[in-house]
């Protein structure tokens, strides 16, 4: 592909990557996508690591989500034309992003396979560098950047958030919750439920961006 700069010596992977399951139920992008989500998110983590190297590792997980999101993603295979060249069945409107965000990462790992780790690491670099630095500060809602995260891998489900017993004195409680999602849970304390719930998110965050 000329503006991913990078040829297939395979070209039926490329055609693979773009073809979704509404298209071909057996031969089809869904594998390919597992592959290229793994091959992206390290590539943006290391990435983020050598751009912030002051930043600790919430606001790193942050960034990361949103890095990675599924809006962010069809953006880029929006960009880079791939929304025109991908196979598939009846589309409503409301799956339009999240299928270029699949083909975008189907179309990753099928570089992987072609090419190696380097290949593709090099490609989301160079297109993710001035996307991650675009944003200045990192973004300051767990809550918001956790459910982008959870939604992009679980299609539309939603974290849950469980409120635990308050701690600390009475006249100046310490308020803790649970969050679980995709299988994974952490907590957070805080002088808010608010502030807790914040907390709990950017912990599930660290865990769930590695």
């Amino acid at each position: 592909m000329k503006k991913l700069n990078y040829t297939f010596k395979n070209p039926e992977l490329l055609e693979l990557a773009l073809t979704q399951s509404g298209a071909n139920a057996q031969h089809n992008n869904e594998r390919l996508e597992f592959v290229g989500d793994r091959v992206l998110g390290l590539s943006v983590a290391a990435l983020l690591y050598e751009m912030f190297p002051d930043e600790h590792e919430g606001e790193l997980a942050r960034r990361h989500a949103m890095l990675v999101s599924t809006e962010t993603l069809a953006r880029v295979a929006t960009k880079l034309g791939l929304d025109k060249r991908i196979r598939h069945g009846h589309m409503t409107a409301g799956r339009n992003m999240h299928i270029y965000a699949d083909a975008m990462e189907a179309v990753f790992g099928a570089i992987f396979i072609d090419g190696g780790f380097n290949a593709a690491q090099n490609i989301i670099v160079d297109i993710w560098r001035d996307l991650a630095a675009a944003e200045i500060i990192a973004p300051k809602d767990p809550k918001t950047a956790l459910q982008e995260f959870v939604q992009k891998s679980t299609s539309g489900a939603l974290p849950v958030y469980e409120y635990l017993a308050a701690t600390g004195a009475s006249h100046k409680p310490v308020f803790n919750v649970r969050v679980s999602a995709m299988g994974r849970t952490a907590t957070g304390s805080g002088t808010t439920k608010k502030a807790a719930s914040a907390a709990a998110a950017e912990e599930l965050l660290k865990i769930l961006a590695i």
